[in-house]
């Protein structure tokens, strides 16, 4: 397509009847502009031979990327775009896009260009000959390397989530923290009920909540470095995965996001206790003031978190986020009317130190309860 600013090779004939794809390759894209068309030419040389399709699932990137993909598709029938709106992250990405396979088997990428495409054809032949269900690209068996696709300190925090896995969760993989994978459908279709939309880490939920029923080997890859854009990992998804690591030790019976929530809360109990006593102690302030003041800065840090981690699909920016902070001072207040509400009812005047304990305790998770539910209709609303 002349004039649109995009490397064109490896076309394939869209008038040429195509067989139906034996593999899906999804791609999870958030500004991957630059390296998508890069990375289709890549999987045309390496699947030459196979059966296969790209379903580019991009959750509506600032940079284009999703218009990129779908002059791609224009041109090469073997190329799908889902261009999610009002919803993000790359679990739920994957999800979806396995989802909308119905192909045999379903690999998931990194469309950065740090994946090694070449081993899918080996990773295909190992499910195809009825050896595995799942077929893991890791870095820590013979042969594999992290490269110099990572940094030092993202390569340290990897090794430690690794071993937390392994330990916390049982997971018997080398490389748990792996995006890179292929499985078949038949097991996706199975396990999707059990699946987090939330988190950044697909690989470890599947396997997590596979309880150890799947068959695994594991392939050697070196971690490439990236050519363009910048890594949608930061510092806050170290307590996203936690946040997964802990919602499968519950058997998830509560959400991730909820989990997240409270996280967020006890975090906040931490800074309001450090801004009660600086106020007290360096500003001079009464208790009753420093009290009041703690409370909007515990509250203030807890909107910030929980808009930066805990509903990070739904960020709020500009006004609508001084709207959010609002509501969420609303929602908080509300809820300390409902913990005392439910402590009171709870508590008895002649009641040992137990009782009074759950009845601090009962309502302490009725105000969080509440924060989360209300704050979840009225700050962080679906668009």
């Amino acid at each position: 397509m002349p004039g649109d600013g995009i490397q064109h090779t490896g076309e394939a004939d869209a008038t040429a009847p195509l067989a139906a794809a034996r593999l899906s390759v999804v791609l999870p894209t958030y500004n991957e502009r630059d390296n998508l068309p890069v990375l289709i030419d890549r999987l045309d040389a390496a699947l030459a031979g196979i059966a296969w399709e790209a379903i580019v699932v991009d959750d509506n990137s600032p940079d284009g990327t999703a218009d990129v993909a779908r002059a791609i598709a224009a041109r090469d029938p073997r190329v799908r775009v889902i261009r999610r709106v009002g919803r993000r992250g790359l679990s739920g990405a994957c999800v979806e896009g396995m989802l909308a396979s119905s192909a045999d088997y379903v690999a998931v990428m990194d469309a950065d260009l740090q994946h090694d495409e070449t081993l899918l054809p080996k990773m295909q032949a190992a499910l195809s000959n009825g050896a595995a269900d799942l077929a893991v690209a890791s870095r820590h068996v013979e042969g594999g390397d992290v490269g110099t696709g990572l940094s030092g300190v993202r390569a340290s925090g990897s090794g430690l989530a690794n071993r937390l896995a392994r330990v916390l969760l049982k997971v018997t993989l080398s490389d748990p923290m792996s995006g890179f994978f292929m499985i078949r459908r038949s097991e996706v279709e199975r396990l999707a009920p059990g699946l987090s939309s939330q988190g950044f880490k697909i690989l470890l939920d599947i396997v997590a909540t596979a309880r150890g029923s799947l068959r695994i080997v594991e392939l050697p890859f070196v971690f490439r470095e990236r050519l363009h854009g910048e890594s949608k990992l930061d510092t806050l998804v170290a307590l996203d995965f936690l946040g997964l690591i802990l919602s499968k030790l519950v058997g998830d019976l509560v959400s991730i996001r909820f989990l997240m929530f409270m996280l967020v809360g006890a975090s906040g109990v931490l800074v309001h206790m450090a801004a009660l006593f600086a106020m007290m102690e360096l500003g001079g302030l009464s208790f009753p003031v420093a009290q009041t003041a703690a409370t909007f800065v515990a509250m203030t840090t807890n909107f910030w978190l929980n808009n930066r981690l805990t509903y990070r699909d739904r960020r709020l920016r500009g006004f609508a986020a001084l709207r959010g902070l609002f509501t969420f001072y609303v929602v908080c207040s509300v809820g300390v009317v409902a913990n005392v509400g439910v402590a009171s009812l709870v508590y008895q005047e002649d009641a040992g130190r137990i009782l009074i304990g759950l009845a601090g305790l009962a309502g302490a998770v009725m105000g969080a309860v509440w924060n989360y539910a209300a704050s979840s209709v009225l700050t962080w609303r679906k668009a």
